[in-house]
């Protein structure tokens, strides 16, 4: 530690302002980070390097809690390592969100009585360029605004020319390879849209709707016929068989047999398939093989025909009946009346309740769709991604949660890529006159007159990419060289499956021995060393948040009321690997809270000459000065053992106990004795585990560990300061010893004042006996002091005493009270108090005694009422008690 030699201790001390306010002072700390080039990367240091790739957030959107929590646990690993002596890239950049920006692209021409076909694909796609340049920003604020030290300098977009260029020359080598193919397969469809969508942009919901049983075949029970049920009863129309059991005896005769379809003409097969659930109603089920993915299946083993009845908004199409031109949810009813005319209808179950998928994006239920789409062929990419864990090339934090990977990674079906949408990266294949095909790459020229496909890319495949391409890819770059495989992957657990795998796959292959490497080697290349996954942000009663429960909240409404240290501090504190964190605004006021204190306590420190000085040797310093710096050693310790483990609660957890509980309620305290005392060395330990906490602290909460600690040391910036290495100053045992015993002894005597109606901080004449025998001469000065004790009169006369156990024997403490206490004021006092403790317990017992609270509410809160009421019941006793005790 250094600090300018003109400046004194209480200067710097009023250099900081009387309290903590960081609304005044975030933005321009932050700047002042970013002019500095603090964050900037140097491919060419010879620092060792540490990389994290920020998970793009679409370009439309804006930072949620889930958010907060992915920056939070970033910029704190990427500090910590930074000051630790690597040289960090934290790359930042943003999603170009397919669907929903063109959503709102569309919406915006809607409002003016126009449509994209308006435009025409080229004005819309510039239309939409310009709506990015326009309103795209605003993640960039709210980043800089949570703390983000990324490198502003590689800002990168999934739709800039570089990424663009990665992603023609992976889907080229993905074709040439097999890898990449074009099939008619079953699709998530939106009707809304009219493009496929992917599973992760599908919500399902419980909806009511409608069990319909009708009967296929004949009419008299004496011949054949068949009974199933549907929630969908439309898809009828596109039905080409039914399915039962083979094992199952009232259909054996039936299999192989054809009924009349009761509107088209076409036969309906029965068929025997392992798939059908005899149990489950009747044991037989229609088959609607292009709009269900089980059916699809079936349609696939049985070679059945799959009329897609269904046009690309959801209106029945192609079935030469009368429905055709009907919405979907209209032929429903006007199906049900037809086949009710016939006396076909069996059963109606109404409401039915059952999980339907709807879009994310536009709301209405997604229609399963037989639809000629582009796909990659995911066995062999799965396979290496797969291995790549259990090779251990790539290490899962929590390791619990590899079972989850293996699952679905080592079951992944072919992945849909292509989209039905203008905006994204227009798929690089061709079509010539007579139905040819040729992929062109990025350095390449399509051929004369021949056609470009007219989807675009699942906006997955190009995040797939982010990590290699936001380097240079398929360059060979200096930040290639560096920074790659990126060291670790943070984000939640519920991507793992839409995101992390996909990553895995294509980093795997263009590491792979059959392609352009990354790094010349042979093999397969994984994109990150470490995948770290937290779990999803909660209400503080543990609920999901959500809109439709109006519990979300915003990470910038926290900011402006509590401050950016305390969102990241409320949010690492409950972060552990693999679990949910519950938060509310009870936590983010304790955060803001504990950063308070801290910087009430740097500024104490700093008034009574806490400055940066040599420590001098052990022996020369205090238990209380050798307890705290042995703690300090501790806490290092364990913070650096728990940062390395992903264990942000851990490391979060151990510094705010030591900070609050034993250096600002107790090392402070004491700090205060010795000083009075005039001990020469207490500023400079003081200044050392100053130093050394804001340093611990500065991952996490940087914006007021930076403001204290450049006061405290004179120092250019935490940001860049060096990471506490070991002191080499161990827990002193004896010092250990003597200041628990310290503690616990001041305690009991506050405990015993307090029930004897003594106000804080009123000194009472105290004798004290067996201190030697306990070995706490040395800490005489202190309990007195703390306890509020005075040296006893020659005609001293206890009026009351205790007795604390300590491990060096019993110390007795005799105290005379006498006049020092108004007996009906502390009655009138005591009793107030009881009544607001009863009234507590009242309450509570109330609440847990109604049994539709106990059926509805949340277990944490069951849980927090339980212990409010145990305290209430605690209180309650003691009040009583005291007042039994009054003269």
């Amino acid at each position: 530690m250094t600090t300018s030699p003109e400046r004194t201790a209480d200067s710097r001390a009023d250099d900081l302002p009387k309290a903590w306010d960081p609304g005044a002072v975030e933005a321009e700390i932050y700047q002042r980070w970013v002019d500095a080039g603090y964050f900037t990367a140097d491919p060419t240091s010879d620092k060792p390097p540490y990389s994290i790739v920020l998970p793009p957030p679409n370009v439309n959107g804006s930072l949620h809690m889930g958010h907060a929590l992915d920056h939070t646990l970033m910029d704190a690993l990427t500090r910590r390592k930074r000051m630790q002596g690597y040289e960090v890239l934290w790359q930042p950049g943003m999603d170009h969100a397919g669907i929903a920006v063109q959503i709102a692209v569309e919406k915006q021409l809607a409002a003016d009585g126009k449509s994209k076909e308006d435009l025409g694909r080229e004005l819309f796609v510039e239309k939409v360029w310009d709506w990015k340049r326009e309103t795209g920003g605003n993640i960039g604020w709210q980043m800089r605004a949570l703390g983000d030290g990324v490198d502003w300098s590689r800002d990168r977009f999934t739709m800039d020319e570089g990424l663009s260029r990665a992603v023609r020359t992976i889907f080229k080598q993905l074709y040439e390879a097999g890898l990449i193919y074009r099939a008619e397969r079953l699709v998530n469809w939106s009707p809304v849209l009219e493009t496929a969508i992917s599973d992760i942009e599908v919500d399902y919901k419980d909806v009511e709707g409608e069990l319909v049983s009708f009967r296929y075949g004949s009419m008299n029970d004496d011949e054949p016929h068949i009974v199933v049920a549907t929630t969908r009863l439309e898809t009828m129309l596109g039905d080409t068989a039914i399915a039962v059991h083979p094992d199952d005896e009232r259909y054996r005769d039936l299999v192989g047999q054809t009924l009349p379809h009761p509107f088209i003409d076409r036969d309906i097969v029965i068929v025997a398939d392992a798939h059908v659930d005899p149990e489950f109603g009747t044991g037989a089920v229609k088959v609607t093989p292009a709009h269900d993915p089980n059916d699809f299946e079936i349609g696939l083993r049985h070679k059945l025909p799959m009329p897609t009845m269904l046009d690309t908004r959801g209106r029945i199409a192609d079935t030469g009946t009368k429905f055709d031109g009907l919405d979907r949810f209209d032929a429903r009813i006007k199906v049900r009346e037809e086949l009710a005319a016939q006396g076909r209808i069996v059963a109606e179950k109404r409401p039915y309740l059952h999980s339907v998928g709807h879009s994310e994006r536009s709301g209405e239920p997604i229609e399963p769709r037989l639809s000629l789409q582009w796909w990659v062929r995911v066995e062999s990419l799965a396979k290496a991604a797969s291995d790549a864990v259990r090779n251990g090339d790539t290490v899962i934090h929590p390791k619990s949660l590899e079972p989850r990977w293996f699952g679905w990674v080592d079951n992944m079906h072919d992945w849909c890529i292509s989209r039905q949408l203008w905006w994204g990266h227009r798929i690089p294949i061709w079509h010539g006159p007579d139905g040819q095909m040729v992929c062109v790459g990025p350095d390449e020229t399509p051929p004369e007159g021949w056609e470009q496909d007219p989807d675009v890319l699942d906006t997955w495949f190009s995040s797939a990419l982010w990590p290699f391409s936001t380097l240079g890819w398929p360059d060979r770059t200096a930040e290639i060289e560096k920074f790659y495989p990126t060291t670790v992957l943070v984000t939640g657990y519920d991507i793992i499956f839409f995101w992390v795998a996909r990553m895995m796959m294509f980093g795997t292959f263009v590491g792979g021995d059959d392609v352009i490497t990354l790094d010349g080697a042979r093999g397969p290349q994984v994109p990150f060393q470490n995948v770290f996954l937290h779990g999803l942000i909660r209400d503080e009663f543990g609920r999901k948040m959500s809109k439709s429960k109006g519990n979300g909240i915003d990470p910038l409404d926290w900011v402006q009321t509590f401050g950016v240290d305390a969102l990241r501090f409320t949010l690492a504190r409950g972060a552990s690997p693999g679990g949910d964190l519950s938060i509310g605004e009870d936590a983010a006021r304790a955060s803001r809270n504990f950063a308070t204190k801290l910087f009430n306590a740097t500024r104490f420190a700093m008034m009574n000459g806490a400055a940066p000085a040599p420590l001098p040797g052990l022996d020369e310093l205090t238990d209380a000065d050798r307890w705290i710096l042995g703690r300090l050693e501790e806490v290092r310790t364990e913070v650096d053992s728990a940062f390395d483990a992903y264990e942000f609660s851990r490391a979060c957890e151990s510094l705010y106990h030591f900070a609050w509980d034993e250096f600002c309620d107790w090392y402070l305290e004491l700090a205060k004795v010795q000083l009075s005392a005039a001990d020469e060395h207490t500023t400079a330990v003081l200044a050392f585990v100053l130093d050394a906490l804001l340093k611990l602290l500065h991952p996490v909460i940087p914006f007021v560990t930076e403001t204290l600690w450049k006061k405290l040391t004179g120092g250019e910036s935490l940001v860049i300061a060096e990471w506490p290495q070991s002191s080499g100053i161990a827990l002193d045992p004896v010092a250990e010893q003597r200041i628990t015993d310290m503690q616990k002894l001041v305690t009991e005597i506050r405990r015993f004042r307090s029930d004897q109606g003594l106000a804080d901080r009123q000194k009472v004449p105290a004798r004290l006996s067996g201190i030697d025998s306990a070995d706490l001469s040395s800490q005489i000065g202190a309990v007195t002091a703390l306890a509020w004790l005075n040296e006893p009169a020659a005609d001293f006369n206890p009026s009351a005493s205790l007795e604390v156990g300590l491990k060096g024997g019993i110390v007795v403490v005799e105290l005379d009270t006498s006049g020092t206490i108004d007996v009906a004021a502390e009655r009138r006092r005591l009793e107030k108090a009881l009544a607001a403790a009863q009234k507590e317990l009242d309450t509570t017992t109330k609440k847990l005694g109604n049994p539709n609270f106990m059926a509805k509410a949340p277990e944490a809160e069951v849980e927090k009422q339980r212990e409010r009421q145990r305290v209430a019941r605690e209180e309650t006793e003691r009040i009583k008690a005291r007042l039994d005790g009054l003269a």
